[in-house]
């Protein structure tokens, strides 16, 4: 599959990394429950991934039972994607830190509002898929049909009934 352009994905290419990701570094991540950061977290663990909090300002501490790292490079699993919840002006520092890891992370993924080309660029050199200016949790909403519950038209039609996991109703990107 060719490289997506930055300003505009194919739905395919956004499913094809919330399938495959199993392993979420959320550098940015805040304990506070207002913060947008704290709802991507909790919804993200809710849809069965395994997210790792990032944020120096409070490693050893927990955010939602998950240990709270200072770096990318002490998180002790290999990281699938990389969530970035910092401003666009930061995504290159945490692109370049991703890109010493060993493993590589399958992804960088940028917020909402958040791009930056000059990182998209040295993660796509390297192999690495990159969405920019996106939220996985609005995403995985959407392209599950589970955004349209609340009416809102989410493109993605379905006659598939939702199934319970775990307490809540799953539409399933998550074959697991």
């Amino acid at each position: 599959m060719s490289e997506p352009q930055h300003d505009t994905y194919p739905d395919s290419y956004i499913r094809a990394i919330l399938d495959d990701v199993k392993t979420i570094a959320m550098v940015g991540a805040s304990p506070n429950t207002v913060r947008p950061s704290y709802f991507v977290l909790k919804y993200m663990l809710s849809k069965g991934y395994e997210v790792f909090p990032i944020n120096p300002g409070h490693a050893g501490k927990e955010i939602l039972g998950q240990t709270v790292y200072a770096s990318l490079a002490d998180v002790p699993s290999p990281i699938d994607m990389v969530d970035i919840f910092r401003n666009s002006d930061a995504a290159l520092a945490v692109t370049q830190e991703a890109l010493q890891l060993s493993p590589l992370p399958k992804v960088i993924w940028m917020q909402l509002s958040v791009t930056n080309d000059e990182a998209a660029r040295l993660a796509e050199a390297a192999g690495v898929r990159v969405v920019m200016n996106r939220c996985p949790k609005i995403e995985y909403g959407r392209l599950s049909g589970e955004i349209g519950w609340t009416g809102v038209n989410s493109r993605t039609l379905s006659a598939k009934r939702p199934a319970l996991k775990g307490g809540f109703q799953h539409r399933g990107l998550r074959k697991d």
